[in-house]
C-alpha cells in the first residue's frame, strides 16, 4: 500500500541536491526517496535530506531505506546530509 500522505520536494542549487520529505514515512516511501536520490545523484555531490516535515517514520521504512542505501552504486561520490527532527531515523549507521 502506497503511502499517499507522503511527498518530497526536491530543489537544486549549483552542486547541492535538497530533498524535503513531508508526511509518513513507510516501506513505498522509502523506494521514492531511494529513486529519487538515484534519478539525481549524477548532478550533484551533495544531497541534504530534510525531515522536518515528517509527522512518523515507520521503522519498516526506515530499515528499508538503509539496508537499499548502498545499492546505489551510482550514487557512492554523493554524500548524505540529514537534517530536521528524523535525521537520526534516516541515516545510515
Amino acid at each position: 500500500v502506497m503511502a499517499v500522505n507522503f511527498r518530497i520536494t526536491v530543489h537544486q542549487n549549483s552542486d547541492n541536491l535538497h530533498l524535503r520529505l513531508d508526511g509518513d514515512f513507510d516501506g513505498s516511501s522509502a523506494y521514492l526517496l531511494l529513486n529519487a536520490i538515484e534519478k539525481r545523484c549524477r548532478l550533484a555531490s551533495k544531497a541534504f535530506i530534510h525531515t522536518n516535515g515528517l509527522r512518523h517514520i515507520d521503522p519498516f521504512g526506515s530499515s528499508v531505506f538503509k539496508s537499499h542505501l548502498n545499492e546505489l552504486k551510482p550514487c557512492r561520490h554523493m554524500m548524505l546530509r540529514f537534517t530536521g527532527d528524523y535525521a537520526e531515523a534516516l541515516s545510515p549507521p
